[in-house]
């Protein structure tokens, strides 16, 4: 039976706030706020010492009147069928208001990475994708690195899908994942995609705004590969990072922590934890630094109503799904912190996995000047586009990011079409 978790009623109420707003036909609001498929598969594989675990994965398939679904795999111990439900709805939205002709999808596996081996991980990955059998597909569904996956996942799902299918289509069918291996069909510039995009849309705003990033300062939320990138690009803007917080909790240097350092002690020790040139402080510190711009790029939830007031900045550029709550959102609001919106924010991710997806269509290389031009002319219009609905409608980005999404599926219904 269909049951709405708290973070999908919480998207859902956005929902039917834009759709006030902008007066959207209410057959189109029935069909975009309930996922078209929701998979959930439960499968066994032996570990390295005999015994058998069963896993828990899931597949939602929000919506594709765009295209084929598209949307990240995570493994992680918290994943459940409501976070992934949520996700996918926004990735309906980034897409969309990207202009991007896929539509939005999401899915995970229920497990804690580090307790296990890299041939269990390999099993597991190359399992739950068999389960999965034909609800995904080059051409139907195709996924993509998220919390705790990467291009060496993408390239097990790859490999075990295409031996699903007759020997002969094979080569036809890899880019049923995006982010692999540069060696396997990969795009340059995927790994940073995220990072880059959100960078990007950070210089726009410093431009539109009067503000330079000389000397700005900025904290991250989140040091995987979207925190990790931001750190490393906005180094060329002369920007200080002065904060950062992962699972194992925040550091602080107000003089400066230098990103490629950081970035060499996270790949050694596999955490920030201990970092020598930085210290220790408890998370309500952290939210409590004061700072130009704030980057959450953990996981989702964590700007509320107990964390927003904490925060002394001016931008925050949301460079995971769903960071803040509704609750948050509206002191925000009051406190006059400008927003970069997550499905417009975190959007060079899919926007380069598209660009991957075209070249392994096309049998193309794309070397990087080209991936990250047309990725800064995407994002960049998107970015216009939310600006001119916001001014408007007289209302926020992540108001005006809905409402240009949502009118552009409105759009494609309309001239769709309901069949039969």
């Amino acid at each position: 039976m269909y049951t709405e978790g708290i973070l999908y009623n919480s998207i859902i109420k956005k929902l039917e706030e834009v759709a006030d707003i902008m007066d959207l036909d209410q057959d189109i609001r029935k069909m975009i706020s309930k996922p078209n498929n929701e998979i959930t598969v439960n499968f066994p594989v032996k570990m390295g010492d005999g015994r058998v675990e069963v896993f828990t994965g899931y597949r939602v398939q929000h919506n594709n009147i765009l295209g084929p679904y598209k949307g990240g795999v995570r493994f992680h111990s918290l994943v459940t069928l409501d976070e992934i439900r949520t996700i996918a709805f926004s990735m309906t939205l980034k897409t969309s208001l990207t202009n991007i002709p896929f539509g939005g999808a999401n899915g995970g596996i229920r497990i804690e990475p580090s307790r296990y081996t890299l041939d269990e991980l390999e099993h597991i990955t190359r399992r739950f994708t068999f389960a999965l059998g034909t609800n995904i597909g080059a051409e139907y569904d195709i996924s993509e690195p998220d919390v705790n996956t990467n291009s060496q996942i993408m390239a097990w799902i790859m490999d075990t899908y295409l031996y699903t299918i007759p020997p002969v289509e094979r080569n036809a069918h890899t880019h049923v994942v995006t982010g692999k291996p540069i060696k396997l069909g990969g795009s340059l510039g995927r790994d940073k995609a995220s990072g880059q995009g959100l960078v990007y849309l950070i210089q726009k705003w410093s431009e539109d705004n009067g503000f330079s990033l000389e000397d700005a300062t900025y904290m991250i939320q989140g040091f995987g590969n979207v925190g990790s990138w931001t750190a490393r690009l906005m180094k060329s803007y002369g920007s200080r990072l002065i904060a950062v917080e992962d699972s194992t909790g925040p550091i602080l240097n107000m003089d400066g922590i230098e990103p490629d350092e950081l970035c060499r002690y996270v790949s050694e020790n596999g955490t920030i934890s201990g970092y020598p040139k930085a210290k220790s402080i408890d998370h309500e510190t952290f939210f409590r630094t004061k700072a130009d711009i704030f980057v959450p790029a953990a996981l989702g939830s964590q700007i509320t109503a107990d964390t927003a007031p904490l925060l002394e900045v001016k931008l925050i550029a949301e460079g995971t799904d769903n960071p803040t709550t509704m609750e948050g959102g509206k002191i925000l609001q009051k406190k006059g912190i400008d927003v970069l919106p997550d499905i417009l924010c975190n959007s060079g991710g899919v926007i380069v996995s598209y660009f991957e997806w075209l070249q392994n269509k096309r049998s193309e290389f794309w070397e990087i000047e080209e991936v990250d031009s047309k990725l800064h002319m995407n994002i960049i219009n998107a970015y216009e586009r939310v600006s001119k609905a916001a001014k408007s409608y007289e209302t926020d980005w992540r108001t005006a990011a809905y409402i240009v999404a949502i009118s552009h599926l409105e759009m494609i219904y309309k001239r769709r079409g309901i069949f039969p």
